[in-house]
C-alpha cells in the first residue's frame, strides 16, 4: 500500500477528485457533505493495478482548518497537490505548499482540475513555477476534469509512477504512529487510525502509549476495512488496543514500540524559512499529527530551542512545521538536532551552544553524539535515533575514548592526594570518586579502577600499600595479641588511649579489619560473633547475661552489646523474661 494526501485551496475539487478515483466519499461528516466542505481528515483508497494500491488522506483546503491539514499531511511522503483551472494560484494553494515545502515533502503530483470549465495552460504554468521553487521540485502535471472523467486514465497512469517511486520504508525500523482519529466500536473498544510510515505492527503487540504512560496491547488490526494479523509500512491502519478508554486517546498522541523513543518536552532544532530571530515567542509546533504549543529561544541565525507544552517522541533528524496561528503564517519546517540538549544556565552557554549547533545537520552519528556528551547509556543514544556500534565500558554505558583517557588520568592523584589528606584511610570511597571525577553511575568507577590501583570494602586503594600508618599498626599489634589471650576481655578506653588509639585511629582499624566494633569504644577481634556463639551453645539454655558473662570470661560492658548482636544475627533468641538460648 502506498499513503499520498491531497493539498491544496478549497473548494479546488480535492475530494471530488478522491471521490472519482476511488468510488468512496472521504468526507465522513454530514456536515461536510451538506456543505460541500472539507472540515476534517477524509480516507479513500483504490487499486491502481494489481499489487499497487494507494491510500488517500484528503485534508480541508480552508484556512480555518489549517491545523487538521497538517495532521493529515505530517506522516505522510507524497502529495497530490490540487489547483482549479478556473481559478488558478490561491491563498491556501501557497500555504499548504509552504507546509509541504517545510516538511520536507520530496515527492508529489500536480492536478489542475475542472480544466473544462477554463485553460488549463495558464494554472499548469504557474503552479510548476511555484512547486519547482520547493522541495517538490518539478512535478508531473496532469489536466483533469473529474465529473466528466477526462484524463482520469492519465492521472491513474501518473499516479502509478508517483507511488512506485517512493522510497521503500523500514519496515524493521521501531513503530511511531500518530494517531489522527480515535472512536469505539461496540463490541471491541477503543480504535485509533493513522499512517504507519515505518515498522510493523502485528496483533498482540504491545505499544507505549506516550500521553498515558502506560503501555496497550493490540487487540486487532485493520487495513483498508480489512482485519489482518500484521501490516507493514507504509500503510493507513486502524488499531484496536485493549484497556484504553475512548476518552484516554486523541488526535497527536502517539503509540510506539516500546523504549525506542526519546520523550522531550525541550529540543534544539534548526530552523528552515523564517530567521529564528524573527520568529514569535510563542508558536505552534507539529509533529506528525500533533500540535503542540512551544515557546522559542533563539539560540543561533538559524538555530533555537524550543520548550514544549508537553512531551513527543522524537528522534535526532526528525522534520516538523513551526505555525504562527495568530498570524496565519507558517514561519518555516524544522530538523530536530538534540532531543536532550543541555541547560543555558551559565552565562555565555548560549553563544557556545550556537557554535556547538552550527556543526550539526541533523544526522544521527554515534561519534559525534558521544564525543559531545561524553558519557551516555548506550538504550539512550538508541532512543535518540543513534546507532550504536561501540562496546560499553560498563553495562550500556558508552563513554568518549578522550574523557575516558583523562578520567584515568586523574584517578590515582585523586587516589594519592586522600590518602595523603587522611593518612588513616586507604582510600576514597567509590561514591567520593564517582562524584569527583562526575560519573553519573558506581559501576563506572569499578569500570575505570585497573592496577596498581583496586576496590576493596568499598574503597578505591592501591594494590600492596598498607591499609594503616606505622604507629597504628603497631599499636594494633598489642592489642590484637592481648585479644588472642583473652578474646572477650575488649581493652579499656586508658588503655586504647595509652596506645594512641583514639575514635579516629579504631575507626580506620574497624575500616580496615583489623579490629571489630560491638559499641562506643568496645572493641574485639574480628571472628569474635561466631565465637562466643559456639562458647554459649555449651551453657544449659536457656542463660542469663550473668552466665554468658560468665562463660566468656568479660564484664557487662562487653557481654550484654554482644548479645545484642548476637540477637540481631539471628544467633541467639531473646526470651520474655530477659534470658537467651541458642538458636539450633
Amino acid at each position: 500500500m502506498y499513503v499520498v494526501a491531497t493539498a491544496g485551496h478549497v473548494d479546488h475539487g480535492k475530494s471530488t477528485l478522491v471521490r472519482t478515483l476511488t468510488g468512496m466519499e472521504p468526507d465522513r461528516w454530514a456536515e461536510e457533505r451538506r456543505r460541500g466542505l472539507t472540515i476534517d481528515l477524509g480516507f479513500a483508497w483504490t487499486q491502481l493495478r494489481p499489487g499497487v494500491t494507494v491510500a488517500f488522506v484528503d485534508v480541508p483546503g480552508h484556512e480555518r482548518f489549517v491545523p487538521n491539514m497538517l495532521a493529515g499531511i505530517g506522516p505522510v511522503p507524497a502529495a497530490l497537490f490540487v489547483v482549479a483551472a478556473d481559478e488558478g494560484w490561491m491563498p491556501q494553494s501557497a500555504e499548504h505548499l509552504a507546509a509541504l515545502h517545510a516538511l520536507d515533502v520530496r515527492h508529489g503530483l500536480c492536478v489542475i482540475t475542472r480544466s473544462d470549465l477554463a485553460d488549463p495552460g495558464p494554472a499548469i504554468e504557474q503552479a510548476r513555477t511555484e512547486i519547482a521553487r520547493t522541495s517538490l521540485g518539478d512535478v508531473e502535471t496532469v489536466a483533469v476534469s473529474a465529473p466528466a472523467g477526462t484524463g482520469m486514465a492519465e492521472l491513474r497512469a501518473a499516479l502509478d509512477r508517483l507511488v512506485t517511486g517512493l522510497p521503500r520504508p523500514d519496515v524493521d525500523a521501531p513503530v511511531r504512529l500518530w494517531v489522527d482519529r480515535s472512536f469505539s466500536v461496540r463490541g471491541s473498544g477503543t480504535v485509533v487510525t493513522g499512517t504507519l510510515a515505518a515498522g510493523r505492527l502485528r496483533v498482540g503487540d504491545e505499544l507505549e502509549v506516550v500521553s498515558l504512560a502506560r503501555t496497550a496491547r493490540v487487540r486487532a488490526l485493520q487495513a483498508l476495512h480489512e482485519p489482518v494479523s500484521e501490516v507493514d509500512a507504509m500503510a493507513r491502519v486502524a488499531v484496536n488496543l485493549r484497556g484504553i478508554e475512548r476518552h484516554e486517546l486523541r488526535r497527536g498522541d502517539a503509540l510506539l514500540t516500546p523504549d525506542q523513543f526519546h520523550l522531550s518536552d525541550t529540543i534544539d532544532v534548526r530552523v528552515h524559512g523564517d530567521p529564528a530571530a524573527d520568529l514569535p515567542r510563542s508558536v505552534m509546533l507539529h509533529f506528525g499529527s500533533a500540535a503542540v504549543p512551544a515557546r522559542v529561544r533563539p539560540i543561533g541565525a538559524d538555530t533555537a530551542r524550543l520548550s514544549l507544552a508537553h512531551q513527543l517522541p522524537l528522534r535526532i533528524g526528525d522534520r516538523g512545521l513551526l505555525r504562527n496561528p495568530g498570524a496565519h503564517h507558517i514561519g518555516g519546517g524544522l530538523t530536530v538536532l538534540d532531543v536532550a540538549p543541555p541547560a543555558l544556565a551559565r552565562r555565555g552557554a548560549a553563544v557556545a551552544r550556537a557554535r556547538i549547533l552550527d556543526e550539526l545537520d541533523g544526522h544521527a552519528d554515534e561519534r559525534s553524539e558521544l564525543r559531545r556528551r561524553g558519557i551516555v547509556r548506550q538504550r539512550e543514544l538508541r532512543r535518540m535515533g543513534v546507532l550504536s556500534t561501540i562496546d560499553p565500558v560498563q553495562d550500556d554505558w558508552l563513554v568518549d575514548d578522550r574523557l575516558w583517557a583523562r578520567l584515568r588520568e586523574k584517578l590515582p592523584r585523586l587516589v594519592s592526594d586522600w590518602h595523603r589528606e587522611r593518612p588513616l584511610e586507604a582510600g576514597p570511597p567509590v561514591d567520593v570518586v564517582r562524584q569527583a571525577l562526575r560519573l553519573p553511575d558506581r559501576s563506572l568507577v569499578h569500570a575505570l579502577v585497573s592496577p596498581p590501583l583496586t576496590v576493596q570494602t568499598g574503597r578505591v586503594v592501591r594494590a600492596g600499600q598498607a591499609a594503616l600508618p606505622a604507629p597504628i599498626a603497631r599499636a594494633l599489634e598489642k592489642i590484637c595479641a592481648e585479644l588472642t589471650a583473652n578474646p572477650f576481655a575488649a581493652p579499656a578506653t586508658e588503655r586504647l588511649t595509652q596506645l594512641g588509639l583514639g575514635p579516629r585511629e579504631l575507626g580506620a582499624a574497624v575500616r580496615a579489619g583489623a579490629l571489630l566494633r560491638i559499641a562506643d569504644g568496645v572493641v574485639l577481634l574480628p571472628g569474635s560473633i561466631e565465637d562466643a556463639a559456639t562458647l554459649l551453645s555449651a551453657l544449659p539454655q536457656p542463660f542469663t547475661v550473668s552466665q554468658a558473662r560468665q562463660a566468656l570470661g568479660t564484664t557487662r560492658r562487653v557481654a550484654v552489646p554482644l548479645l545484642e548482636i548476637l540477637d540481631r544475627n539471628g544467633l541467639t533468641l531473646r526470651l520474655p523474661d530477659d534470658r537467651r538460648r541458642i538458636r539450633r
